[in-house]
């Protein structure tokens, strides 16, 4: 088989699993019956369009690579009525990168799109997913090759000198609290989320205009509040607390590209006393997003995972035992929060349904990576002015009336 080398985003990605289960599924619930053959064909006419998706992640000679196999007939599945979200996980090392399954619903089909974070970020799989409503409809997706996938291109934007300076301001994350855990060790995987009304994002951006702050700032400065009341630890109020957030590299460029891993996540420390509210830490966030995204943002980060991807597979296994060892010495991981963005209805639709009839969507978001201790994730998706926050979580070490009550709290913070 032909083996194409992996770059050091896909190996870290891939590794990551060690603290979650990096698969991530793009939810779309329609009013209608999907066509089944159809939607397998797009499918189909996917991966063939695009080599990278009809591969397998594997290590070869102590290589890390995209390894080409000679089926996806594990692409599209039917998923059984009654079948509980997350869907299954994604196997990186067995592939196909993506599958489609269908989920027949009263009231409604759903299909649910897959992939692994070691071969794609959120960005890519929406990408993903628009190229197969496309396909649907009869689009051929335009073939893209043998791709770079590699993070070389974002340097190749910035100076040398700029380089050095983002290298110089590149800040070590310091994990400073949990989420409140019940146990150690693996549990059965959960979805909770809540979908807030169009009028929630208005009153966001009312408020944002107020302080100089994006949607995103406003949520990060809610994410922290709940994670704060939710733990209801003395020892927090006024101390140095963290959060992880994440930023697309995309920023950098002025084109669009295949499905990569093109995401880097960074740090945000705020302080807040007894009873603050959105307006008592607004400000420490966004003088936090403004200096990082005038500091070259993610720049640090390519370098950071070059550096150690340079002493081969052995030195990049050595940095998540490293990692591995301290968050279970300290029993400390700092929580993140991730932003995917707008869910644009105009990259489903128009799509016919199986009984020749426009279907509609009646919802969509993002299902992200599963969590178990240390790890807790929670995500933003945004579709038709409706912001739905989601963690996906291991119930038994995680519960779930705790995490249930930490998304009841965002939801109060932000009204």
């Amino acid at each position: 088989m032909t083996l194409h080398p992996a770059p050091p985003f896909d190996l870290f990605n891939v590794y990551f699993e060690r603290i979650y289960d990096p698969t991530m599924h793009l939810l779309f619930a329609f009013d209608g019956e999907v066509d089944e053959e159809r939607l397998k064909e797009a499918t189909l006419r996917l991966i063939a369009a695009n080599p990278y998706l009809g591969c397998r992640f594997a290590e070869r000679d102590g290589m890390p690579c995209w390894e080409e196999i000679s089926k996806s007939d594990e692409a599209f599945v039917v998923l059984p009525p009654g079948t509980e979200m997350p869907p299954a996980p994604l196997d990186i090392r067995r592939g196909p990168q993506v599958r489609v399954s269908l989920l027949r619903e009263d009231g409604g089909d759903r299909v649910v799109v897959t992939c692994h974070h070691g071969f794609s970020d959120a960005r890519g799989l929406m990408d993903l997913a628009r190229d197969l409503f496309a396909a649907y409809r009869g689009t051929a997706p335009a073939p893209v090759g043998w791709y770079d996938r590699g993070a070389d291109q974002v340097l190749a934007r910035f100076s040398a000198a700029e380089i050095e300076r983002a290298r110089e301001d590149e800040e070590t994350f310091v994990d400073r609290w949990r989420f409140p855990v019940e146990r150690e060790g693996r549990g059965t995987p959960r979805v909770a989320y809540r979908t807030l009304p169009p009028d929630s994002l208005r009153r966001a951006k009312e408020f944002g205009k107020k302080h100089g702050a994006t949607v995103n700032d406003i949520m990060i400065g809610a994410f922290f509040l709940a994670v704060l009341k939710t733990r209801a630890d003395p020892a927090d109020r006024n101390a140095p607390r963290s959060i992880l957030t994440s930023a697309d590299l995309r920023r950098h460029l002025d084109r669009p590209v295949p499905p990569m891993n093109l995401s880097v996540a960074y740090d945000i420390t705020l302080t807040a006393g007894e009873g603050a509210g959105l307006e008592d830490v607004i400000d420490q966030v966004t003088a936090a997003t403004r200096r990082r995204k005038a500091n070259g943002l993610g720049l640090g980060c390519i370098l950071f995972y070059d550096e150690i991807y340079a002493g081969g597979v052995p030195a990049v296994e050595g940095f998540f035992d490293g990692m591995m060892q301290r968050y279970e010495e300290a029993g400390l991981k700092n929580p993140v929060f991730s932003n995917i963005g707008v869910l644009d209805a105009g990259d489903v639709l128009p799509l016919e349904g199986k009984d020749g009839r426009p279907l509609d969507l009646r919802s969509a978001c993002l299902l992200p990576c599963v969590c178990w201790p240390y790890g807790f994730l929670m995500s933003l998706s945004t579709f038709r002015e409706s912001m739905t926050i989601v963690s996906a979580y291991e119930e038994g070490p995680y519960s779930r009336e705790t995490v249930e009550e930490f998304l009841d709290s965002v939801v109060e913070y932000l009204s």
